[in-house]
């Protein structure tokens, strides 16, 4: 992981610090791939601009309670809701989407109150999903896919099929879904001029391209139907 500007590092160390009670300066230079002198470095930084920070001898940092608190309130079984979800995304096979959700709950957890923060970390530690046991990452393009999804944009894929051969293609994305803790896109195969499904941790590269397509008229339900006429099969089984 590469070190991050000294400016995106003081902000976000002040979130990593407002979404826990207590961290160490291990922990903190860990996230950020820098040395602990460079993290005491940053807290007295942090520290000389007004954040109130707490030093607790051997222990690590804090932030006074209530700073910068806004005015978003959760319920506690709305923080345990988000918790519960952070632990199921960690599972996820995809890897940009545990690391951006991991990002949100990040900023999420800084607006909770101490003694929601006590909970959910107690929480955290006592609930645990048998899938994906070895937390294998089998793909690594979901946040972009999502993103060239909502704004029409063309993709590029190398695909290396159920049927061991690979191709190359230009795509419309039409929808995501997961089944059995992978991710499949469904598209329009410019190569097939038809729809297919591809299951993302066979894309072996993958382009967002910044040329833009007319979306398709038919919905996702819709998509489901015309695949049970045509193939008599559900749509989990790759097409391409």
């Amino acid at each position: 992981m590469e070190e991050k500007p000294r400016l995106s590092r003081l902000t976000a160390i002040l979130t990593q610090l407002q979404s826990k009670q207590l961290l160490t300066a291990r922990e903190i230079a860990e996230k950020h791939n820098v040395s602990i002198r460079t993290i005491y470095r940053d807290i007295k930084t942090l520290e000389n601009s007004g954040i109130p920070i707490i030093t607790v001898e051997g222990k690590g940092f804090s932030l006074v309670d209530g700073f910068n608190l806004p005015p978003v309130m959760f319920t506690e079984q709305e923080a345990n809701a988000l918790i519960t979800a952070e632990q199921l995304i960690l599972k996820n096979k995809d890897q940009s989407f545990a690391i951006e959700y991991q990002n949100a709950i990040a900023k999420i957890k800084a607006i909770l109150q101490h003694s929601q923060k006590e909970k959910i970390e107690f929480l955290a530690e006592k609930i645990h999903f048998r899938h994906n046991t070895e937390n294998q990452k089998t793909s690594n393009h979901l946040m972009s896919i999502q993103s060239a999804l909502s704004h029409f944009n063309l993709i590029d894929i190398e695909y290396h099929s159920l049927q061991d051969k690979n191709t190359k293609r230009t795509i419309e994305p039409f929808a995501l879904y997961s089944t059995q803790d992978n991710w499949l896109l469904i598209a329009i195969c410019r190569l097939r001029n038809d729809f297919r499904a591809f299951r993302l941790d066979h894309i072996t590269t993958l382009t967002v391209l910044n040329q833009h397509f007319e979306p398709q008229k038919i919905t996702l339900q819709e998509y489901f139907e015309i695949c049970k006429q045509k193939y008599a099969t559900p749509p989990d089984i790759p097409l391409s």
